[in-house]
């Protein structure tokens, strides 16, 4: 799992004004709140002052209260009221990690990591969102019992379909029809596939009998965690599905699955739509939550890659390069130390200031 980059933390209807919320992310738990005017905030989940879940407290004036000792901690983090203080301000090491946060398409984003703004990845957008002629379906949060680089590879790997998705017909993959391209910040995989004939999908919204040759689809990653696929069913006529996947632990993940079209633009197909859509999805998950090792064998040789895993290899390459910058948590250390120690990943606050109580996440180290 890997640090500085953006993460779904939660869907907006699941963070109220309430009450704080506990998300899991990266094998650690974080406390998210919102405040008066219903702006969002995260924050390391553990008080500072005898180790309280900041998330099974209380929302009071702007401020997230630790059930223990009833300690106060703003959005920033910074600690504003300790109630056995009578005069004074808080000490200045009490204070907790505060992570950047960004609302959009219903979810809420969190930047997990230390790097300042000017050098941080850029927000992923949904380029079709509120525009003309496009249309969501919905957000849908599914729940995944495997590690989230398994099911990044699964939308990178082109071949899986002819085999996983008896839904879309007889759909054949042809080594000749890839490309793969590389970006700053993933890869992307084009592949045009041969379109299924008639009377074998139940999806015959798949059919395009005119334009054959405009059938395929291409899927990329955006960081470690996002993954973008495009189905052209004709020239004109597209979906584009986004999964923002959240790695809860080594063997969890949350994916918020966001599926925008250009065709069927009635309201009235967008049931329709998640229907089909989570038919698919539940075939990736039959396969995906048996795979064995649970998690992506992090030595080669260990799987043997061939013609038309070209995607998955890159996939693999540009984690090896955030390994690289010293941005991979360091899971055998994080299991290892738990117990005996509070850790937080560190915020971009770090970088102005030390003497944090809270230690930061264990990273496997960066290398010439």
């Amino acid at each position: 799992m890997y640090i500085n980059f953006w993460y779904p933390v939660c869907s907006s209807a699941e963070l109220q004004n309430d009450a704080p919320l506990r998300a899991r992310i990266l094998g650690l738990n974080f406390a998210a709140f919102r405040d008066s005017e219903g702006n969002a905030h995260l924050l390391a989940d553990t008080c500072v002052h005898r180790g309280g879940s900041l998330s099974k407290g209380k929302v009071i004036e702007n401020c997230i209260q630790c059930p223990y000792h009833g300690w106060q901690f703003a959005g920033d983090g910074h600690c504003t009221r300790i109630p056995t203080m009578r005069a004074g301000k808080p000490p200045a090491r009490a204070r907790v990690d505060s992570y950047p946060v960004i609302e959009r398409y219903g979810i809420v984003f969190a930047f997990l990591g230390d790097l300042p703004e000017d050098e941080r990845p850029p927000f992923f957008e949904i380029a079709e969102w509120d525009q003309p002629g496009w249309r969501s379906s919905g957000l849908t949060v599914i729940e995944l019992n495997a590690y989230f680089e398994r099911s990044i590879e699964n939308g990178l790997d082109p071949v899986h379909n002819e085999f996983v998705h008896a839904l879309q017909g007889n759909i054949k993959f042809r080594p000749e029809h890839m490309t793969v391209s590389d970006s700053a910040w993933g890869c992307t995989v084009f592949v045009r596939m041969d379109p299924p004939k008639p009377g074998t999908t139940q999806l015959e919204f798949l059919r395009n009998d005119q334009a054959p040759e405009h059938f395929g689809a291409s899927s990329g990653n955006y960081g470690p965690n996002i993954l973008e696929t495009r189905i052209n069913l004709s020239k004109d006529n597209r979906f584009v599905q986004y999964f923002f996947e959240q790695p809860v632990d080594a063997n969890h993940t949350r994916i918020f699955f966001i599926n925008m079209r250009n065709c069927m633009l009635e309201e009235s197909n967008d049931e329709r739509m998640q229907t089909i859509n989570l038919a698919i999805a539940d075939e990736d998950i039959s396969v995906v939550e048996e795979l064995y090792p649970l998690r992506t064998p992090q030595i080669a040789n260990r799987e043997l890659l061939v013609v038309g895993d070209e995607g998955i290899s890159n996939y693999r390459k540009f984690l090896k390069d955030w390994e690289r910058h010293g941005w991979r948590v360091d899971m055998r250390a994080l299991r290892n130390s738990r117990d005996d120690k509070a850790f937080a990943i560190p915020c971009p606050g770090r970088r102005g200031s030390g003497n944090w109580v809270l230690d930061p996440v264990p990273l496997i180290g960066a290398k010439d």
